[in-house]
């Protein structure tokens, strides 16, 4: 099992409900892949984009650190892109 890195960035205008609600759903997105979550927190909680993505400015940064089997990754990436709340995520080998 390695461990991995996964940042999420979504709309920071949006309520903290649905906030909680996507990352909530990145965490069992690991956990259907294969993976084991050991941490989630906010990383940034309000930061301007460098650029537009999906038309917004600002977004609100989580980080999730997990352990997984290397295969996973390639499961768990598809199911965060169907999700349209996650503006950007990025998943890094630690």
């Amino acid at each position: 099992m390695s461990k991995y890195e996964l940042v999420v960035i979504v709309d920071a205008k949006i309520n903290q409900d649905e906030k909680d609600g996507i990352v909530k759903n990145a965490t069992e997105a690991v956990a259907k892949g294969g993976g084991k979550v050991i941490n989630s927190q906010v990383w940034i909680e309000k930061q301007k984009l460098a650029f537009k993505m999906k038309h917004r400015t600002e977004g609100t940064y989580y980080l999730i650190n997990f352990e997984s089997p290397a295969d996973a990754v390639a499961k768990i990436r598809p199911i965060l892109k169907l999700n349209e709340d996650i503006l950007r995520f990025a998943i890094t080998k630690v």
